[in-house]
C-alpha cells in the first residue's frame, strides 16, 4: 500500500520530473477548506493505483517557486506529470470517480 508522498522545490525535479511513473502533484495549503476535502480521496487512489501512479503532495506557503514555475494559482491545484510534462491540469476539489476518470487513460 502506498501513501502520498511530499515534495519540494528542492526535491520537484528529481521526485517528479524525472519519475518514470506518472506523478499527480496535489498543490495544497494549511488554510485551503477544498484541499482538505480531496486529500482523503487522493490517499485512496495512491493506495489503489500503487504502482501505477505517485501521488505527491506539496505545501503552495512553503514552496513558493515550483506553484509560480507552473502557473498554479488556485488552490487545490493537480498536475498530472508524466515523462516530465505536464499531461493534465485539475483545479478544485473532485470526487474520486471524476479524478480516475481523468487520470486512467495516464496510468501505467
Amino acid at each position: 500500500m502506498s501513501a502520498p508522498i511530499t515534495v519540494t522545490d528542492a526535491t520537484f525535479d528529481e521526485l517528479v520530473l524525472k519519475s518514470e511513473t506518472p506523478v499527480l502533484v496535489d498543490f495544497w495549503a494549511d488554510w485551503c477548506g477544498p484541499c482538505k476535502m480531496i486529500a482523503p480521496v487522493l490517499d485512496a487512489i495512491a493506495a489503489e493505483q500503487d504502482g501505477k501512479i505517485v501521488i505527491a503532495k506539496m505545501d503552495y506557503d512553503q514552496n513558493p517557486l515550483t506553484p509560480n514555475r507552473f502557473g498554479v494559482l488556485g488552490l487545490p491545484t493537480l498536475l498530472l506529470f508524466k515523462g516530465g510534462e505536464v499531461a493534465e491540469q485539475i483545479v478544485g476539489a473532485k470526487p474520486k470517480r471524476a479524478l480516475l476518470k481523468v487520470l486512467e487513460p495516464h496510468l501505467a
